[in-house]
């Protein structure tokens, strides 16, 4: 799977601590990029495909974050944080999780486990997340604008709190295409924003990962 916009958006956008969690890291811009933004973090990147672990184990090991990014070859549902773990929970879990639920498969196995929700649902995303994030974290992820219900819906089965939502249009005064989401497990006060891709403001939230920062 080559870099896109969702994971380069998502990155940009969540908010980080100490421990992060990057569920399906695929090529692991998305930790890569949590790694850069947030200094004094130890990030973990985890993804259920192989051939994936192993591509952003490469480009963890070219990049000048080789020391805070570890990536394991593992589920969601089969994965804890180790015994002898300094934190007992994960302060920031972010995830371009697998969307698509009633639509046609791709012919490459790799493709569809990384689009179809088949392997990892919205529900077990969710309660995943609350097992594994402490009181005080947050859950970020992107998904299609038509989407949006199912991930709310079980993230309100799995206890979580909406805390910040951001509707990105690929082109103004259009209907959104898709939404950044984050969640939290204690009630708070809901922030909303929009975001237009190739606006100011875009440009001004993914700067820093351009290599010509003019552009």
């Amino acid at each position: 799977m080559k870099v896109g916009t969702d994971g380069v958006l998502l990155g940009a956008w969540a908010n980080g601590g100490k421990q992060i969690l990057d569920i399906g890291t695929g090529t692991g811009v998305i930790a890569l990029m949590m790694a850069q933004r947030f200094p004094d973090a130890q990030v973990t990147a985890i993804d259920i495909d192989e051939g994936a672990a192993r591509q952003a184990q490469a480009n963890v090991d070219a990049s000048p974050f080789a020391d805070r990014v570890e990536v394991i070859h593992s589920s969601l549902q089969d994965y804890s944080l180790p015994i002898n773990n300094t934190f007992t929970k994960i302060n920031s879990i972010v995830s371009n999780p697998p969307f698509f639920v009633d639509a046609l498969k791709a012919p490459s196995h790799q493709r569809s486990v990384a689009r179809h929700a088949d392997t990892l649902s919205y529900a077990q995303l969710m309660q995943s997340a609350s097992r594994l994030l402490a009181n005080d974290g947050e859950l970020s992820v992107i998904i299609p604008f038509d989407y949006r219900r199912r991930m709310e819906d079980e993230a309100l089965f799995a206890g979580f709190f909406p805390s910040r939502i951001c509707a990105v249009h690929t082109t103004e005064n259009k209907p959104p295409r898709r939404y950044l989401l984050a969640f939290r497990k204690e009630p708070c006060s809901l922030q909303k924003g929009e975001l237009v891709i190739g606006s100011i403001e875009y440009c001004q939230l993914t700067q820093d990962f351009y290599l010509d920062k003019n552009k």
